[in-house]
């Protein structure tokens, strides 16, 4: 039996293709929606994109036919602009404000009532990203959905870049003297290119050993990284020094991390750019980026020249600059990037249409990037660059984001199988141990 679905504004800012997601259903877009698309058009931001695009897309459709009556879809379903159902009467002991959801909310609950009274009558449901939305609409009896064709990954299933393997004994003691071990006999198992290895005893020594997998997933070899310390910081746990062999291997252009705030995803980064930049001269520049989103309210308009608006911003990253060059005055980091003239701390806002050759690009916290954002930056990238995405996917400040549809779920999902990208979950917290158990309780 097909279904009716009725359609929030969110979803169509998140996925301006939402429309083709349904099959062959019958989707209903409210006029009031519409009304809420418009009003973010001027938008500059990946919002008002989406909204543009919605706007052309349902502009096209007039070609099929009158959108009020019903038009049909390329992929079988069908689509409906309703311009009627906007009255209250069901609504109106309830929700009493006459607020763009409840508008949204008693089109599809006249639609229901509707579809109830007909023999064949179909079912209807609201979809919408705003949770509470979903809560009002169950309380007046409404089936509600989230819209999720638009996540990288189901739940609990996002890569993490490392695997444990249990084996015989011997088969460490090989993959130490060998410094690899063939992975014929786990045919049952699917490695991915640069994947991380743990390997433990089978039998429950303490045996074990750390291994990365080659780019056809048929061999784990030792870790190659040989620095003991990368501009005078140490990798404090497995995690880390899986994270630093990815950060300096030639092959591998794009790394991603994920990780809990304190872990030590940002620091280590800037270590290990700064060492190639500044001590190997493997890259002309370093550029580390952040998006301007604010965790709370948004502190409005900052004064002074771009790199005074920039400074608030990027403060978590000048946080760890001063650590790594041991500075102790006001004043004296700006003095040394200065000096230096090889790092560039940038808001992603400037990034579009450069090309960035011959550099080590650092984008912290790309939880907060868009698919099409990321996607944007990685095609800016040019020859002999290596970049780095990091974040937590459990932080996200984005309205319209959450774990499993931002950018950098999204970038390191696609890029899995690819031999020149790799991938860590780091898992412990070393920033202090109350950063630690804030991260792990709260």
């Amino acid at each position: 039996m097909t279904k009716i679905y009725v359609l929030d504004t969110n979803v169509l800012l998140q996925d301006p293709n939402a429309v083709f997601s349904f099959q062959n259903n019958e989707i209903v877009i409210p006029a009031v929606v519409l009304e809420e698309v418009d009003s973010k058009k001027r938008y500059m931001d990946e919002i008002g994109r989406n909204a543009r695009h919605v706007s052309k897309l349902i502009d096209s459709f007039r070609e099929a036919g009158k959108l009020h009556e019903k038009i049909l879809l390329e992929n079988g379903g069908t689509l409906r602009i309703e311009l009627n159902h906007r009255s209250f009467h069901q609504l109106q002991e309830i929700f009493i404000e006459k607020t763009n959801d409840n508008r949204i909310l008693a089109v599809a609950k006249n639609i229901a009532i509707e579809e109830e009274t007909k023999p064949n009558g179909k079912p209807v449901i609201l979809v919408s990203k705003d949770a509470l939305l979903r809560v009002k609409a169950d309380a007046l009896g409404l089936q509600a959905e989230d819209f999720l064709s638009d996540r990288v990954v189901e739940v609990d299933h996002l890569y993490t870049g490392l695997q444990e393997l249990h084996l015989d004994i011997d088969k460490i003691g090989l993959f130490y003297e060998k410094g690899e071990l063939p992975l014929e006999k786990f045919a049952n198992q699917k490695f991915y290119s640069n994947q991380f290895l743990i390997l433990r005893d089978e039998l429950g020594s303490s045996a074990s050993g750390i291994g990365i997998v080659n780019h056809t997933g048929t061999v784990v070899k030792k870790l190659v990284n040989h620095y003991d310390s990368i501009w005078g910081i140490k990798p404090r746990n497995a995690q880390q020094t899986m994270a630093a062999e990815l950060l300096f291997r030639k092959d591998i252009q794009l790394v991603t991390m994920i990780g809990k705030a304190g872990t030590g995803k940002t620091l280590l980064a800037l270590a290990a750019g700064l060492m190639q930049t500044e001590d190997l001269r493997m890259y002309k520049k370093l550029l580390v980026a952040r998006p301007i989103v604010p965790v709370g309210k948004d502190i409005g308009y900052l004064p002074g020249e771009k790199q005074e608006k920039l400074r608030p911003w990027m403060q978590p990253i000048y946080d760890n600059l001063e650590y790594l060059f041991n500075t102790k005055k006001p004043g004296e980091l700006d003095a040394i990037l200065a000096g230096m003239g090889s790092i560039e701390v940038e808001a992603l806002t400037y990034i579009r249409g450069r090309s960035i050759p011959d550099q080590f690009i650092i984008i912290d916290e790309a939880q907060n990037l868009t698919k099409h954002e990321a996607k944007t930056i990685l095609t800016r990238v040019g020859e002999r660059s290596k970049i780095v995405f990091m974040g937590d996917p459990e932080q996200i400040d984005h309205p319209y984001l959450d774990e499993y549809n931002n950018g950098l779920t999204y970038v390191l999902e696609r890029f899995k199988e690819e031999p020149i990208a790799g991938h860590i979950k780091l898992l412990k917290g070393e920033r202090s141990g109350l950063a630690q158990l804030a991260a792990d309780l709260l």
